[in-house]
């Protein structure tokens, strides 16, 4: 038995435990054993130093990576260029590391053992196409849009303060009104704090146009980065907004979402169970990504209202007895089965041009 397992070739699993500045790597053998340790800059010059220090140990099966979504997303595009198997792998539970203590090097090698033992076997985002561009592009619209939400309660709450005679004139205008007032204050020499505070009131009304003016352009071209997936933008209730929250979430390669359940799963949508005794009943699931799980919320909140269909699910599953919250867990449920079609026939569609 020792001399088959001698002769048979080496197949390599490596784990790594990713940072911003710095990865380290550990590499195990088909039985588990630990090969090597190494320590890689996070420049495309240490990830091809990373590979073929990989493959001086034998035949590289599949390199376990932490955070493939964020410090880890570089390693995962350049072994993905090179046609190297990733698996995404999670950080290890707290029991395990009270148990074996806390270092980049167990880290990694947990990494590895996980995927070894069938634990982690998800592929990670490939992030090369429309779905990236409209991720990068959304994370700006979010920021821009809390920035612009700050902008005009700073400027309302200056407005309490305000000099009487300023405050007279504006406390009544609506937000787009009293921007517009605002911005066209001329504060003179600061000499007064009624001049102050004209000032003040400019520059916040003036910064809350120029996010006003970026966030529109950023909508404009997320609804145009959107339409990649006819699809998903032709459902009933779904916008851009949505549609945008939703391609992020299955990643620019749907094609790793094994099953709609799975994508139901990945969205918070699918059902937990929460039975005891002769009760049978599920609750609301409080995992997954929760900017897709309000993305299926919203487009439920608008087919209770607008789209006759569910309106009669609603009213049948009432008079059955359930109640409003199980209601619409139900319906996004069906909206995320409705949703994964869409995107799977979106990536069928892209895989057929590029062939």
């Amino acid at each position: 038995m020792t001399r088959i397992a001698q002769l048979e070739p080496t197949r390599v699993t490596v784990g790594v435990d990713t940072h911003r500045d710095a990865h380290v790597a550990v590499a195990l053998d088909q039985l588990g054993r630990r090969l090597g340790q190494l320590e890689i800059a996070t420049t495309r010059a240490g990830y091809a130093q990373l590979l073929a220090w990989a493959e001086s140990f034998g035949e590289v099966v599949v390199f376990a990576v932490e955070g493939c979504g964020c410090y880890g997303a570089g390693l995962a595009r350049h072994l993905g260029a090179q046609h190297v198997r990733v698996v995404e792998v999670m950080r290890a539970n707290r029991q395990t590391r009270r148990r074996k203590g806390k270092s980049d090097p167990t880290d990694a090698e947990a990494a590895g053992r996980a995927v070894l033992a069938g634990e982690a076997a998800t592929a990670p985002k490939s992030g090369d196409d429309v779905v990236e561009m409209i991720r990068v592009l959304r994370v700006v619209r979010v920021t821009a849009m809390k920035a612009r939400t700050q902008a005009i309660n700073a400027l309302r709450s200056l407005l309490v303060t305000a000099p009487p005679e300023l405050r007279d004139q504006l406390r009544a205008l609506s937000s787009v009104k009293l921007v517009r007032s605002a911005a066209r204050f001329r504060p003179g020499a600061q000499d007064s704090p009624l001049a102050a505070s004209k000032l003040a009131l400019r520059l916040l009304a003036r910064r809350y146009q120029a996010l006003d003016d970026e966030i529109a352009e950023l909508d404009s071209q997320l609804e145009q980065l959107t339409q990649a997936s006819p699809q998903l933008i032709e459902s009933f209730g779904v916008g851009p907004e949505a549609a945008a929250a939703l391609l992020i979430a299955a990643g620019d390669n749907p094609g790793r979402l094994h099953s709609e359940a799975a994508f139901s799963m990945l969205c918070g949508s699918s059902p937990v169970a929460a039975s005891s005794g002769k009760t049978i009943r599920y609750r609301l699931n409080r995992g997954g990504n929760r900017q897709a799980n309000a993305a299926l919320y919203r487009i439920v909140l608008v087919r209770m209202r607008y789209h006759q269909p569910t309106k009669d699910y609603v009213d049948r599953r009432t008079s059955e007895g359930k109640s409003k919250p199980e209601i619409i867990r139900c319906l996004k449920r069906y909206v995320a089965r409705e949703v994964y079609t869409a995107l799977k026939q979106t990536g069928e569609a892209n895989l057929a041009r590029a062939v």
